[in-house]
């Protein structure tokens, strides 16, 4: 069997889209996938909401998340650091 504490732990970098909601943000992650037939890089983004326990975030702040238990319906995210503030 596969030992859990060696796996490492998954982050994802965002920005904060709305921070209006107590103790929950909402973050927009963007990435860049490439054309399958034009061969140009086209920007897509998720919508994901995370846990903010201390509510320190700001719109426009650059944060990282990680995965966790769902906490409510569509709260699935936890807030690791505030990366830059806005």
């Amino acid at each position: 069997m596969s030992d859990q504490s060696t796996k490492p732990e998954r982050r994802v970098r965002g920005r904060v889209l709305s921070a209006k909601m107590d103790k929950t943000i909402t973050v927009r992650v963007e990435r860049k996938i490439r054309h399958p037939l034009y061969q140009k890089y086209v920007r897509r983004s998720t919508k994901l909401y995370a846990h903010d326990e201390a509510n320190v975030c700001a719109v426009g702040d650059e944060v990282l998340i990680a995965p966790c238990r769902p906490l409510s319906r569509q709260k699935r995210w936890r807030l690791l650091e505030v990366t830059r503030k806005a």
